[in-house]
């Protein structure tokens, strides 16, 4: 891709997540016309617009779109962050058992706290233990073949998974298991002001070291002899980018649940479109993640009078995507 026309694309991603923002806050269960979205706003300065409008927008509306760009984007730069990081295409936060290691400590802090805080925690510190023994096993095997982190994960994905039915099985059917149950489908049904504050800190903080260290994700494709030529440690490097990401993964989880496919596909999309360069690929997946997402959760809510739960869409639209990059690129994977 030219200088120029990067560029040009570069200023596109930037602005195509507003303008598909701007969009959702019109589609709904019923359509609000752009001029009574725009007089939302302006109510606050005391434009005439009706009270139910401007809650739907400002209180409804709005909070969830925000949700979803963040989400969106932060599944997505965490998925670039562990295929780069673990030179493998097919590395997820699904995949290689973060999520699922997220999803069981989310679902044990649900299970025995009410404190988000502590849900949180929980996520972080089960989402490190689900990516640390993942990285143990394929390491143990003695083989670069890329499938190995694959088998590990599906092994780590398989324990916690299993651990969830347990939390689950001992959940109160009437009070707690519906709860759980509900929230491990994905939805960001629930979104709020105050979701968005707890989450935004660690979302923002993950993101903001993997930007900083996107040139870093480059050299991690060298042998450990030329990054260390480099003047970069390549150990401290790999963690310090695998915690941001799983801060970024523990942080979705335990506010909106599973939700799948996004950090796998979305990467391979952006790299389709902007070439393999991690300084590029990081920022495209910011954009096109955030609007992936906000457009599939859109399509939940407006699609059926209950709505669908995030993780079948993201399967249902993620599936034949990753069929098809996988069509095109499985010799380059393998």
């Amino acid at each position: 891709m030219k200088t120029v026309s990067k560029k040009s694309f570069f200023i596109f991603l930037f602005f195509l997540p507003i303008a598909v923002a701007c969009l959702a806050l019109c589609i709904g269960r019923y359509w609000i016309n752009p001029i009574d979205v725009y007089g939302a706003f302006l109510a606050f300065f005391g434009y005439p617009v009706e009270t139910t409008i401007q809650s739907v927008v400002i209180n409804l509306r709005l909070p969830r779109i925000l949700l979803a760009l963040f989400v969106g984007a932060g599944l997505a730069v965490a998925g670039a962050a562990f295929q780069s990081t673990f030179s493998n295409p097919l590395a997820s936060p699904d995949i290689i058992g973060v999520s699922s290691g997220a999803a069981f400590g989310a679902a044990l802090g649900l299970l025995l706290f009410e404190n988000m805080f502590i849900v949180q925690i929980l996520a972080i510190i089960f989402g490190l233990a689900a990516i640390g023994i993942t990285f143990t096993l394929s390491k143990a095997a003695k083989t670069d073949s890329i499938l190995m982190i694959v088998l590990a994960g599906i092994i780590v994905s398989g324990f916690f998974t299993a651990m969830i039915s347990l939390v689950k099985y001992t959940a109160d059917p009437l009070l707690k298991l519906p709860e759980i149950t509900f929230w491990l489908m994905g939805s960001l049904a629930g979104a709020n002001y105050e979701k968005i504050l707890i989450a935004a800190p660690l979302l923002l903080l993950g993101i903001i070291i993997i930007w900083i260290m996107k040139w870093r994700l480059n050299i991690l494709a060298l042998s450990e002899e030329e990054i260390q030529s480099c003047g970069i440690n390549p150990k401290r490097t790999r963690w310090t980018i695998i915690i941001a990401a799983t801060l970024i993964v523990a942080a979705t989880v335990s506010l909106c649940g599973q939700i799948g496919w996004v950090g796998l596909v979305i990467p391979h999309v952006a790299r389709m479109l902007v070439g393999s360069d991690n300084r590029y690929v990081i920022p495209a997946s910011i954009s096109i993640g955030a609007c992936y997402l906000l457009i599939i959760d859109t399509l939940c809510r407006t699609l059926s009078p209950s709505e669908i739960p995030l993780s079948i869409m993201t399967a249902l639209i993620g599936a034949p995507l990753f069929a098809y990059l996988f069509l095109k690129k499985a010799r380059s994977w393998l």
